[in-house]
């Protein structure tokens, strides 16, 4: 009896072993479900703190998490419109790898989703979103990135074996990367980019120049050279001078500030505040007259710099706007002699687009839409003008030139005339001595008379003489050796301010500037001065320059000075192109139309 209630029976075992077993299997299960939902909310929770709309949904028993994040296409908003957003950082920028594109404001087009399954919260990846590769150049260039010469030239040679990490644009005090390149596990295929910003580095601001824009300086004291000014132009700037005018002086700096200061901020206040106070009604029937209020504000005429911003696209010339502290101020100017499009081949318009683009890629800008025509890059390369034709119009002196004209010695031709002379009126005169005093002065008369035919004689002879060596001269002039458009160019410049058409200190960029910026406000300017330039093209491709041209030259010379500055411009930036960040940047956005961001 008592060895039998000692013994184990079947449920004790169940009770004592199998239990804890069962507990041990379900232990797993339990693992698993704990880690997956505390995976599951951190993963919820990241996602909420980066404002992402992904769905995430949790496998307890495989310890699987599955989460569904859209994939977008973005662009950079609107730079005037939405200004308020363009010139600030994201207030919610993600932190998960994949999303640095968030770091900034976007216009955001959603293309579809794409689905992840992950075990942990750190393999959870953002996907990268597809945004156009010159655009985001542009946009980060406009905040004052600063591009990399050596990551663009590393890009360009590589492709996509370039190495991770490798920066292409830099900040605003070149000390830190802001584009870099990104692994390609995202990617399919595409160039993959990373980019981040730092609040501490500050930005440009709405009032600085964005990129496909040029700024163009005019001159402070007058609208055209010395000499060239319509009585016109002159009539209507002394009917003009009686009236109120207020305006901002620009800012005189060649090398166009970045951005506006706070103390020109403070300056469009304090102006608006001013236009509010000193604003009165006029009566029709009373004159306008300036007050001693008014006079202060404005400036002197030696400080007005009248300056234009002029957007360039693929076709040419888009818009020029008059430039002011308030932006708004004015309306686009009348370009209706500049524009150019695929129906309208406008030679004004395609000389304007081809000096400005040459203009600002070797000065301001290193993106560019306009691509100068190959004919005109040909013309600009070519050695064009026969240096002896330069000598003719009084650029050159004879001595600064290869010797070509045929010299002559008329000193001893001269002398041994006038000894003949001199001979023979001795002779005559000692035959007259020896007449009768009737003949005498009869041979007298015929002496006198026969010496006045003779000098008649010689002077017409030596204007054939010197009618003949002068043609002879501008046919061995215009076949002497031709200098290129540069050489042409610069004893042009140091002519046009030899004849006081030009100042002297500005230097070969800063008359182009002037001529371009002419060239938008003078519409008779530009047909003339593009004139110019299609006349010495046609003769060029025609074989060289003719009798006819040449007196064209003459006739109009410093239209041709001018011309020649601008076809100088061409050819500088043909040069100083090869090899430069700007033609690297330009071959990259090329080859890469889109890229991932993140």
């Amino acid at each position: 009896m008592g060895t039998s209630q000692n013994m184990v029976s079947g449920p004790d075992v169940i009770t004592y072993i199998g239990v804890p077993l069962a507990v041990l299997g379900v232990l797993p299960i339990i693992y698993n479900t704990i880690t997956t939902l505390a995976t599951l909310a951190k993963v919820r929770r990241m996602l909420r703190h980066g404002r992402l709309a992904g769905i995430a949904r949790g496998d307890v028993i495989n310890h699987v998490i599955e989460i569904e994040l859209p994939r977008y296409t973005i662009a950079p908003l609107h730079r005037e419109e939405q200004r308020h957003e363009y010139w600030r950082l994201s207030d919610y920028p993600s932190h998960i790898p994949g999303g640095t594109y968030t770091t900034f404001n976007w216009k955001r087009h959603n293309t579809g989703t794409k689905t992840q399954r992950i075990d942990y919260s750190d393999q959870l990846r953002q996907p990268q979103a597809e945004i156009g590769f010159e655009e985001l150049l542009s946009f980060l260039l406009d905040l004052g990135a600063v591009p990399d010469p050596s990551g663009f030239r590393m890009l360009r040679g590589s492709g996509l074996w370039v190495p991770t990490g490798t920066p292409l644009l830099l900040s605003p005090d070149r000390h830190e990367a802001v584009l870099t390149i990104a692994p390609l596990d995202d990617s399919d295929g595409k160039l993959s980019l990373a980019v981040r910003w730092s609040s501490n580095w500050g930005m440009r601001n709405p009032a600085s120049l964005p990129p496909y824009w040029v700024r163009l300086r005019g001159t402070s004291s007058a609208k055209a050279p010395i000499g060239e000014q319509s009585s016109g132009r002159k009539e209507a700037e002394e009917a003009t001078s009686t009236e109120t005018k207020v305006e901002i002086p620009q800012e005189p700096d060649s090398k166009y500030a970045e951005g506006r200061t706070s103390q020109e901020q403070k300056a469009v206040e304090d102006t608006d505040d001013w236009k509010l106070k000193t604003e009165a009604p006029v009566s029709e029937s009373s004159p306008r007259t300036e007050t001693s209020s008014t006079k202060e504000y404005i400036p002197q005429p030696e400080e007005l710099v009248p300056t234009i911003r002029c957007q360039v696209g693929v076709h040419g010339l888009i818009t020029a706007t008059p430039e002011d502290l308030d932006p708004l101020l004015f309306d686009p100017l009348e370009i209706d002699h500049l524009e150019v499009d695929e129906t309208n081949v406008n030679t004004v318009g395609v000389w304007f687009a081809s000096a400005l683009t040459a203009l600002s890629t070797s000065s301001q800008t290193i993106l560019w839409n306009y691509k100068i025509p190959a004919e005109i890059l040909a013309f600009a390369k070519k050695d064009t003008l026969p240096c002896g034709i330069l000598v003719l119009l009084g650029v050159v002196e004879e001595s600064a030139t290869p010797e070509w004209a045929t010299k002559y010695n008329d000193e001893e031709e001269q002398r041994e005339a006038q000894i003949r002379r001199s001979r023979e009126q001795s002779k005559a005169m000692m035959r007259e001595m020896q007449l009768p005093p009737a003949e005498k002065s009869r041979a007298f008369h015929e002496r006198v008379s026969k010496e006045h035919d003779e000098w008649i004689d010689g002077l017409n002879a030596t204007r054939r003489r010197d009618a003949q060596r002068a043609e002879t001269r501008m046919i061995e002039a215009i076949q002497s050796p031709k200098w290129d458009n540069k050489l042409v160019a610069e004893h042009n410049l140091r002519w046009l301010k030899k004849e006081c058409h030009i100042d002297e200190s500005h230097d070969l960029k800063r008359c182009v500037e002037i001529l371009l910026w002419r060239m938008v406000n003078e519409p008779a300017f530009a047909r003339d001065l593009t004139q110019s330039l299609d006349s010495w093209q046609a003769f060029v491709d025609n074989g060289g320059l003719r009798k006819a041209e040449y007196l064209a030259l003459k006739e109009s010379q410093v239209m041709f000075a001018n011309a020649s500055l601008l076809l100088a411009v061409i050819k500088v930036s043909v040069t100083a192109a090869h090899g430069s960040l700007g033609m690297d940047l330009q071959e990259c956005m090329r080859i890469w139309k889109t890229v991932r961001l993140g």
